[in-house]
């Protein structure tokens, strides 16, 4: 097996295409090869790093309808909605990537302090070795694809594993992977359980998971007996607060977008709204005339929106639902899995619907008469993925910012403040630990390690014993 792997590295830095029909029998096999061929250190250069990413690209466009009618089997997502949340911030993300790889992979300069005089200290970005990206099915592209963009920019190997509730996506990118490099490098390994189970139970260098709490527990119970790093994406219930100052309009039609995209199945989807009382009436009116706007009086017959994943998770949503407390929706269609846009009032915080993350289109509603006590509900309870705050009152504002916590959020606006490769995306506490996106997926994906180059011109002697009282007093005068 080794004598394959140096047969094909310096073929792969050609970008020739010698690997195709290269096997591997078994999920411990494929994690070997790709120790093997990281320790060749193919995949360390900034040149097979650009290659690989530039690779990718040319496949993701050349293979964007595919895409499109994977995402329409598996999720019933339109062509601009794959594109505007899958495709086109995947290629967004590359684009940035790319862009930044080199300066990212320099070695970083620190200050050298007196007493280590004249040593130059620096950091150096080190690749993890072989890594493991387990994705989920909500978005099943994207989430795919980011943290193997970041794997491969930061010099690693990589075993990719898909979302068996999401097929058709899974499929796709089996291919475009299986034509974009050698398994050695990037791989697909599909299944459900079972192929979990083998995977965490492999010697990997770094784990990536995104998915739900309970799974997220188990995928850290597997790395801990190995003492494998992880980052967690996990999610939770992401609250939204509106108060009496906000613009309720803009506010509403903000929140529809947050709500129901994706079908609700969106770990950072607005989970429960917080309205200031004085407002809920005239707020909850420009919600039902927002989800009306943008996807019509029966969301079921609109071609465009979203459906549950599948039958399970369709009537785990539809369970949630308490007739007695239907503002508007309320109902769902077995045969389509398209639940209706629903809010639900006069909601309890002992109610089912606010015991589990929703991941669907259902919202439901609480209300508070003082903010502080819309601050102590969000902090009495496990730290969400995401906050919105729609307020036109700058003390609000900061109160939310600095009294809670949150993995992140938006002030007046919801979702979009994961669309971006400029800051980091991530949890907190139960909502996940470690970020990604741009340069904080290359540092998730690097171990960073301090350096200190020492003088072979000048030896001082004053570290060395014996220590007298003289050099007692010159350590204190160069460590204060």
């Amino acid at each position: 097996m080794l004598k394959a792997i140096e047969a094909i590295s310096p073929l792969w830095g050609q970008g020739t295409d010698d690997w195709r029909g290269v096997l591997f029998m078994d999920i411990g096999a494929l994690v070997q090869a790709q120790k093997d061929y990281f320790h060749t250190g193919a995949t360390l250069p900034l040149s097979a790093r650009r290659n690989a990413l530039k690779r990718l690209n040319e496949s993701i466009k050349a293979r964007e309808r595919e895409l499109q009618a994977a995402l329409l089997s598996d999720l019933n997502k339109s062509p601009a909605e794959s594109y505007m949340c899958e495709v086109g911030m995947t290629l967004s993300e590359l684009r940035f990537v790319q862009k930044h790889l080199a300066r990212w992979m320099r070695d970083k300069p620190c200050l050298t302090p007196l007493a280590q005089f004249p040593a130059k200290s620096f950091t150096v970005a080190q690749p993890y070795g072989v890594t493991l990206v387990m994705s989920p099915w909500n978005y099943p592209f994207l989430l795919t694809m980011e943290p193997l963009i970041g794997a491969i920019a930061a010099g690693n190997c990589c075993v990719v594993k898909p979302s068996a509730y999401a097929p058709a996506t899974s499929a796709v990118v089996r291919n475009m992977l299986t034509d974009c490099f050698p398994p050695m490098y990037a791989a697909v390994v599909e299944g459900g359980r079972e192929e979990n189970q083998a995977l965490l139970d492999q010697p990997f260098d770094y784990i990536f998971f995104t998915g739900g709490v309970e799974v997220g527990r188990e995928v850290m119970v597997k790395a801990a007996k190995r003492l494998i790093p992880v980052t967690l994406e996990l999610g939770g219930k992401s609250p939204c607060i509106v108060d009496a100052t906000a613009n309720l309009s803009l506010a509403a039609k903000r929140l529809v977008f947050g709500k129901l995209l994706n079908g609700g199945q969106t770990c950072v989807a607005p989970d429960y709204l917080l309205v200031d009382r004085r407002v809920k009436d005239r707020f909850l009116l420009c919600v039902k005339k927002w989800i009306a706007a943008m996807y019509g009086t029966n969301a079921l017959d609109n071609q465009g929106y979203v459906r549950m994943v599948n039958e399970k998770h369709f009537n785990r949503v539809m369970g949630l639902i308490d007739p007695r407390k239907v503002f508007c929706g309320g109902v769902g269609d077995p045969n389509t899995l398209k639940i209706q846009p629903t809010i639900l009032d006069h909601v309890s915080p002992d109610d089912p619907v606010m015991q589990e993350e929703i991941f669907g289109p259902v919202l439901p509603v609480l209300t508070f008469d003082d903010i502080q006590e819309a601050v102590d509900f969000i902090n009495a309870r496990p730290h969400p993925l995401a906050l919105y705050l729609f307020s036109r009152d700058r003390n609000t504002q900061e109160r939310f910012l600095r009294r809670t916590s949150f993995g992140g959020g938006c002030i007046n606006d919801t979702i979009i403040h994961l669309a971006t490769s400029r800051m980091g995306f991530g949890g907190v506490g139960q909502s996940g630990m470690g970020s990604y996106h741009g340069r904080a997926s290359f540092d998730t994906f690097s171990h960073r390690k301090s350096i200190v180059k020492q003088s072979t011109r000048i030896d001082l002697p004053i570290r060395y014993a014996p220590y007298t009282a003289a050099k007692d007093r010159l350590l204190r005068l160069f460590l204060r």
